[in-house]
């Protein structure tokens, strides 16, 4: 891959994480920032997201914020948080979870500071980690979740959803689904994610002890779906 094309898709990842977040004044003031890196995308795909970024900036919030909450709060198919797909309310997403903190510390990546507060899998998260601390370890991330990324590219584009620019702009950086993967999409299509309800900790399974690798008991608290905390990103 040429060096411009990896600018190019860094510059998507980053683009794309910023008008995903929940959309708050500090999200509405960095869309300036969105327009100048949309400079550095293919035509294409600018135009796409450029769409969304005029949608932000032309819609009172509060009527964005709706949206936004209606959109990734009320479907088990659109949520944001990767390991939701594969695993939904099950002790196994703890695991998942835990391999993305791995990925992160093991890249130097400080999450409290830089996630907003947000889980480890939540895709702003991943796509930032991807397009400005280490590309291949985030790529893998995303490549790992791509039935996941397929059924939230999917539901959105259904859903008529602006936000669906979003997630066809990250689709485009990725390789053409492949033999296991249409398998995975057609079944989370069908099935949706897994339904178990399991008791976890609030974190989304083991707990974490920042100290050590492992995962320790869960704690007996339910999990339900994830959902979007106002005012983070």
């Amino acid at each position: 891959m040429s060096a411009r094309t990896v600018s190019q898709e860094a510059a998507v990842w980053q683009a794309a994480a910023l008008v995903l977040g929940y959309p708050d004044e500090e999200l509405v003031a960095t869309l300036p920032t969105v327009r100048r890196i949309l400079a550095h995308v293919p035509a294409t795909t600018a135009a796409s997201l450029g769409t969304l970024v005029e949608h932000l900036a032309g819609t009172p919030l509060h009527e964005v914020q709706a949206q936004y909450v209606e959109t990734f709060d009320t479907s088990r198919r659109r949520t944001l948080y990767l390991t939701y797909f594969a695993h939904g309310d099950t002790r196994k997403r703890g695991v998942a979870l835990l391999r993305f903190k791995q990925e992160y510390r093991r890249a130097g990546y400080a999450l409290d500071a830089a996630g907003g507060g947000e889980l480890p899998d939540h895709l702003c998260v991943v796509l930032e980690f991807a397009a400005t601390v280490d590309r291949d370890r985030g790529r893998e991330l995303l490549l790992d979740h791509r039935a996941g990324l397929e059924l939230l590219r999917l539901s959105l584009a259904t859903a008529e959803s602006p936000w669906s620019a979003a997630l066809e702009a990250v689709s485009g950086t990725l390789p053409a689904l492949r033999g296991d993967d249409h398998e995975a999409v057609r079944r989370l299509v069908s099935e949706g994610p897994p339904a178990e309800e399991v008791g976890l900790s609030p974190y989304g399974g083991p707990a974490f002890d920042p100290r050590m690798d492992e995962a320790r008991p869960p704690a007996a608290t339910d999990l339900p779906m994830p959902t979007v905390r106002a005012g983070t990103r």
